[in-house]
C-alpha cells in the first residue's frame, strides 16, 4: 500500500511544481504588442511628438500678430539743467483794452527735479496682415515637416523593434537547438559507455563525448546570456524598465511577396516620410520667397497714442492722438534684391533635393524587394538542407547503436547537422530582417 501512495505523492508534487513554474513564467509579448508599446512609450518617438506639438504653439503665436498691439514707453529721469521758457513782451499780440500779451518779459522755469515721460500706443496692423498670413503658413508647413519626421522616427523604431524581436527568436531557436544537442550528446555518452563496457569502443571515445558535452554546456550558457542582453535592449526600445521579464511568441511562417515591384514603388512614393518632407520643403522655399518679396510693402498701422509728461512746467500733462503710422525703408542698398535672389536659388535647390530623394526611394525599394526575394529562396534551401541532415544523423545514430558505424561518423554527421541548423537560423533571421526593411521602405506605419 505504501508504494502506490508514495507514487501518487510524487505525481502530485511534480504537478504542483509544474503549476508553480507555469504561474511564475514571464508574460508573453507578441510582436504586435511590442510594436504598439514602442510607438506609445519609445523616448525618441516621444521627443518627435513633442516637436510636432511645438508646431501648434508656433502657429498660435504667429496668429497673435494679426491683433492690435499695445506698447508702453516710460522714462523717469532727473533734470541736470533747468528747463526755462522765456516769452517776450507782446509775443502773443497786442489787444485793444488789454495791451500787449504778455505785458512784460515773462520766464517760466522748471527747477532741477525728477521728471517722467510716458507714451502709450495702440497699433492695429493693416498692410502687415499679408505678411502675418505668410508667417502662419510657414508655421503650418514646419509642423507638417515635423509630422513627417515623427513618422520617420516611428518607422525607424518599429523596424528596430522587429529586428530585435527576430534576433531574440533566433537566439531562442539556437538555445532550443543547444538543448537538443545536449540531450543527443548525453544519449551518445550513454551509448558509448555501453559500448566501452562491451569492449566495442575505446575509453578515449567516451572522453571525447564528455568533452563535447562540456563545450555544449558552455555554448548553452553563452546563448542564455545573449538572450538576456537582447531582452534588455528590446525593453529599452519599448521605453520601459530594462529589468522587465517577458517571453516572445513565434511569428507567422515566411511567405511570398504579395505585390509587384511597380506596386511597391508606387506605394513608397506616396508614403515615404523623407520624400513627403522634401516636397514640403519645396513649398517652404517658395513661401519664403514670397515672404522676402513682401518686405517691399510698407508697414501701415492705425494708431492711438497718449503722451504723458510730468514734472515739466508749461507743457501739457497729456496729449492724445489718433492716426495712421507708416514705416518704410526705401534705401536698402540692394539688400532685399539679394535676399530675393537667394530665395529663388533655395527653391531650385529644394526641388533638386526632392527629385534626388524620389530617385533614392525608388532604388531603395527595388533593392529591398530583391533582397527579400533572395532571402526567401535562401531560407527555403536552408530548411531543406536541415531536414536532410537530421535524417542522416538519425540513420547514422541507429547504425552506431548497431555497431555498423563508428563514433567519428556520428560526430561528423552531428557537426553537419549543427552547421545546417546554424545556416537555417541565419537564413530565417535574414529573411525577417529583409521583410522588416522592405516594409519600412514602403513607408508603412
Amino acid at each position: 500500500m505504501l508504494r502506490p501512495l508514495a507514487a501518487a505523492a510524487l505525481i502530485l508534487a511534480a504537478a504542483s511544481a509544474r503549476a508553480q513554474e507555469a504561474g511564475s513564467s514571464p508574460p508573453v509579448l507578441t510582436l504586435d504588442q511590442a510594436v504598439a508599446l514602442a510607438e506609445a512609450q519609445n523616448r525618441p518617438v516621444k521627443n518627435a511628438l513633442l516637436e510636432v506639438s511645438v508646431g501648434d504653439d508656433q502657429i498660435a503665436e504667429a496668429r497673435t500678430y494679426r491683433f492690435p498691439s499695445i506698447n508702453f514707453y516710460g522714462l523717469g529721469s532727473q533734470l541736470l539743467t533747468p528747463v526755462e521758457f522765456t516769452f517776450q513782451r507782446g509775443v502773443f499780440g497786442t489787444f485793444p483794452g488789454i495791451g500787449p500779451v504778455p505785458g512784460n518779459d515773462t520766464s517760466i522755469r522748471t527747477p532741477l527735479r525728477p521728471t517722467f515721460y510716458g507714451v502709450v500706443q495702440l497699433a492695429q496692423p493693416l498692410s502687415q496682415q499679408y505678411k502675418v498670413g505668410l508667417s502662419i503658413r510657414q508655421a503650418r508647413l514646419a509642423k507638417l515637416v515635423n509630422e513627417q519626421k515623427l513618422r520617420a522616427q516611428k518607422q525607424l523604431v518599429k523596424n528596430q523593434v522587429r529586428q530585435a524581436y527576430y534576433a531574440i527568436l533566433q537566439t531562442q531557436s539556437k538555445l532550443a537547438s543547444s538543448e537538443e544537442n545536449l540531450k543527443f550528446d548525453r544519449e551518445l555518452e550513454r551509448t558509448t559507455e555501453e559500448l566501452v563496457r562491451e569492449k566495442a569502443a575505446l575509453v578515449a571515445e567516451s572522453m571525447s563525448v564528455k568533452a563535447r558535452i562540456g563545450l555544449e554546456e558552455y555554448n548553452n550558457l553563452t546563448l542564455r546570456n545573449a538572450l538576456a542582453s537582447q531582452k534588455e535592449q528590446l525593453n529599452v526600445l519599448l521605453g520601459r524598465d530594462v529589468r522587465t521579464e517577458f517571453s516572445v511568441a513565434e511569428v507567422a511562417e515566411a511567405g511570398d511577396i504579395a505585390m509587384s515591384l511597380e506596386a511597391a514603388q508606387a506605394k513608397a512614393l506616396g508614403a515615404r516620410p523623407e520624400l513627403l518632407g522634401a516636397r514640403l520643403r519645396v513649398e517652404q522655399a517658395e513661401l519664403n520667397r514670397r515672404t522676402v518679396k513682401a518686405e517691399y510693402i510698407p508697414d501701415v498701422s492705425l494708431t492711438v497714442t497718449n503722451l504723458s509728461l510730468s514734472g515739466v512746467n508749461l507743457l501739457p500733462s497729456n496729449v492724445a492722438t489718433a492716426g495712421v503710422l507708416v514705416t518704410w525703408d526705401p534705401l536698402d542698398w540692394g539688400r532685399r534684391r539679394r535676399e530675393l535672389a537667394a530665395a529663388g536659388k533655395q527653391i531650385a535647390e529644394s526641388k533638386n533635393t526632392a527629385e534626388e530623394t524620389e530617385a533614392q526611394v525608388l532604388v531603395d525599394v527595388a533593392a529591398k524587394y530583391r533582397k527579400l526575394g533572395e532571402s526567401r529562396a535562401l531560407l527555403h534551401a536552408a530548411q531543406l538542407q536541415l531536414e536532410a541532415e537530421r535524417e542522416r544523423l538519425r540513420v547514422t545514430m541507429n547504425q552506431y547503436a548497431q555497431k555498423a558505424a563508428l563514433l567519428k561518423d556520428v560526430l561528423q554527421q552531428r557537426s553537419s547537422l549543427e552547421s545546417a541548423a546554424s545556416q537555417q537560423s541565419q537564413a530565417l533571421l535574414a529573411y525577417w530582417i529583409a521583410r522588416a526593411d522592405f516594409e519600412k521602405s514602403l513607408g508603412q506605419e
